[in-house]
């Protein structure tokens, strides 16, 4: 039985905590900033300071603390001999990244990153569709996302969320980073990338509300990734074409749809029995997999240390009106 403990109890952390007391039967404890217990476990121990909890010997730390904090409570779990599951993004900030790589490479430990996306059985399709050559060699893929802020958590208020603070690591560029994991994933290294992104909103936040991401990757394929606080229908959809053929997919939709070149007509995947936890349920029994040591890991530290390098480049780029180079 493996213990676990849960850094952060926020949606995404209690999401985790009831997705694990579904699989199978595990010792968990609680890390959060305040000893309140949580509702969907009131038994569970809870710790209010992150050496104490550690100090349990957890075999696998999931940090589901704000962004801003993931790096200080990877880092302090790692150190505590610890394998680790950290929430997209990796940080808001580079301070820390590399040391934590170094860490974790150093100790031999097992880490994997929160891109559950991965686990979307419509990207998966489209991930296969891909590597069977299907649509020839992609000379475009275009990626976007949008949801109205407000909408997101309603049952608090958006200006004090974590979306809305730049200290806390919030704004869409951070918040959106899936978009630019999966472009990654499905498409390879970027090796240059140009953004304008700001505050087009009346929306009372400290961040960026949309973001426009032009990018240029190493096998020759343009990219563009659009990221929005805004879309009152939400809207989450990614075009890839090919000299050969095109490929849809439609998060909301549920559905893939490709067109090959001389077939003349469309051919369809649809999923619509997929609820949205699934994917989730999917990414922690992977987790729970490679912690077992019966798979490897879909996307460990280094890659998350890769898409936040984008992510920042898209920042940089945006404050200085400059293209800005990638380092792999």
């Amino acid at each position: 039985m493996s213990r676990i403990l849960i850094a952060g109890l926020g949606s995404i952390g209690r999401r985790h905590l009831r997705n694990l007391a579904c699989i199978e039967e595990h010792t968990i404890v609680l890390y959060r900033t305040h000893p309140i217990p949580v509702e969907e476990a009131p038994k569970l121990p809870v710790y209010t300071d992150i050496s104490e909890a550690l100090s349990t010997q957890p075999d696998l730390v999931i940090v589901s603390t704000p962004t801003a904090h993931h790096v200080s409570v990877a880092l302090a779990a790692v150190r505590a001999g610890c394998n680790v599951f950290i929430e997209k993004p990796l940080s808001h900030t580079w301070g820390g990244v590399d040391e934590l790589v170094k860490e974790i490479q150093g100790r031999g430990l097992l880490s994997l990153m929160g891109f559950d996306l991965r686990f979307d059985p419509g990207l998966c399709k489209v991930k296969g569709l891909l590597e069977e050559g299907l649509i020839g060699r992609v000379v475009s893929i275009q990626a976007q996302v949008g949801q109205y802020l407000p909408d997101w958590h309603p049952w608090e208020d958006y200006r004090k969320g974590v979306s809305a603070s730049s200290e806390m690591g919030g704004g869409v560029i951070l918040d959106l980073i899936h978009e630019l994991d999966y472009v990654t994933w499905l498409l390879g290294p970027v090796s240059e990338l140009a953004c304008f992104a700001g505050h087009a909103s009346s929306l009372e936040i400290q961040t960026e509300d949309t973001a426009a991401i032009l990018l240029q990757f190493e096998n020759g394929a343009i990219g563009t990734v659009h990221l929005d606080y805004l879309q009152r229908a939400p809207s989450r959809t990614c075009r890839i074409i090919g000299e050969d053929g095109t490929i849809l997919w439609d998060y909301h939709a549920q559905q893939v749809r490709w067109y090959k070149a001389g077939k003349d007509e469309w051919e369809e995947f649809a999923y619509p029995d997929c609820q949205r936890n699934d994917r989730f349920l999917s990414e922690m029994k992977h987790v729970l997999a490679c912690l077992a040591g019966q798979d490897q890991p879909r996307a460990d530290v280094t890659v998350g240390r890769q898409v936040l390098r984008l992510a920042l480049a898209a920042k940089e780029s945006a404050l200085t009106g400059e293209r800005v180079r990638v380092s792999s």
